[in-house]
C-alpha cells in the first residue's frame, strides 16, 4: 500500500471515529413520583422506563418502544392480595396476640381501616397503571 493511500484510509477511519457514527450509547427516560422526568445511562430499578440509543454526535440513532412494565414489587402484590380479599364479603380473622393464630374477627370499622392501608400501599408500591 503506497503512503497516501495508508494515510487516506487512516483519515477516514479517525473522521469516523470522530463525528461519533461508529459510537452509540442507550438512554434511559423515566418519570417519578412527582412526575419530575429524569434520563440516565442507567435503567432505573423496577420502574417503566423508555429507551433511546443515541450517537456520539447526540443524535437519536433509533427510538425503540418502551420497554414491558417491570414486575410488580412484593409489596405491591401483598397490598392488591390483602385489597382483594377486603373486599370480598367474607369474615376476615387477624393474629391480635401474636402467637400465629387467628384470634379476632375485623369489625366494619377496623375493615374499611385495612383497606385504606391497603390502597396506600398501592399508591405507594405499585406502578401507575
Amino acid at each position: 500500500m503506497r503512503p497516501t493511500t495508508r494515510a487516506c484510509l487512516l483519515l477516514l477511519v479517525a473522521a469516523t471515529f470522530a463525528s461519533g457514527t461508529a459510537l452509540a450509547s442507550t438512554i434511559y427516560k423515566w418519570k417519578d413520583a412527582n412526575g419530575v422526568t429524569h434520563s440516565s445511562d442507567q435503567p432505573p430499578p423496577g420502574q417503566r422506563y423508555e429507551t433511546r440509543k443515541i450517537n456520539g454526535g447526540g443524535y437519536a440513532v433509533e427510538t425503540p418502544d418502551a420497554e414491558p412494565a417491570p414486575a410488580a414489587s412484593p409489596q405491591c402484590d401483598t397490598a392488591r392480595k390483602n385489597l382483594a380479599l377486603l373486599e370480598r364479603n367474607t369474615r376476615v380473622q387477624v393474629d391480635s396476640d401474636g402467637d400465629g393464630k387467628p384470634d379476632q374477627t375485623l369489625g366494619p370499622e377496623q375493615r374499611q381501616a385495612q383497606k385504606d392501608l391497603a390502597e396506600a400501599a398501592i399508591r405507594a408500591h405499585c406502578p401507575p397503571a
